[in-house]
């Protein structure tokens, strides 16, 4: 009488997974998520590192592994978690545009691994940790930055104006604010080379009060 209450009909409709299968799975789905927060933990150059995002990394890709093996039962399963799914919703706001990389990567990941396609998985993290670490380390001189100068008059105008033209690869006026305090010039540059030192020299021109070097991009100030 027990086994016949017990003996459900949509126990008999799942796919029987072996239990070392799922150890498996589960196992380098773990290491290919480590390796994709290892990644992130170098390449981030950001203000504020979240550790929390990182570890979800790794979950997210367990999760994942563990959706796609339940998916791939049968029909009924896989409607049913799409149906749940579908109702799911994330309010979480994406600061850096580097961070939906990894999300995409280790959710791609996870499929890839809950399906079976394990060396896709491992080669191909391979390969896109490789161009992470290539491309987000690379520097370059051609990055933009913003001066706000300070002047008093139109002849430290023009001094500070012409030192810039001089001492950066390319320069645009962006802005022009004059009052009774004196001008204040916003300036975009490109800098020659990767020092900044042009502006302490800005405050030996004469009538120059004042020099802010700022980052388009938000990282630091300098």
């Amino acid at each position: 009488m027990l086994e016949q209450l017990l003996n459900f009909s949509f126990l008999n409709k799942a796919a029987s997974f072996s239990i070392p299968d799922i150890l498996a799975a589960l196992a380098i789905s773990f290491v290919i998520g480590l390796f994709i927060f290892v990644v992130y933990k170098k390449n981030y150059y950001g203000v504020m590192y979240s550790s929390s995002f990182g570890i979800s990394l790794i979950a997210m890709n367990l999760i994942t592994t563990l959706v796609i093996l339940a998916v791939s039962s049968n029909l009924i399963t896989s409607l049913g978690m799409v149906g749940a799914l579908s109702i799911v919703r994330f309010r979480t706001v994406v600061k850096e545009p580097l961070d939906l990389v990894y999300l995409f990567w280790s959710i791609t990941v996870g499929i890839i691994v809950g399906v079976g396609l394990i060396p896709l998985g491992i080669i191909g993290s391979v390969v896109i940790g490789l161009v992470l670490f290539i491309f987000v380390n690379h520097k370059t001189n051609d990055t933009p930055y913003v001066i706000v100068i300070n002047c008093d008059d139109d002849n430290a105008e023009t001094k500070s104006l012409d030192m810039v033209k001089n001492l950066t690869k390319k320069h645009i006026v962006k802005a022009k604010n004059v009052s009774k305090n004196g001008i204040e010039l916003t300036v975009e540059v490109r800098l020659k080379d990767s020092s900044v030192k042009f502006v302490n020299d800005l405050l030996d021109v004469g009538g120059v009060t004042n020099a802010v070097l700022v980052s388009y991009n938000g990282d630091y100030y300098m």
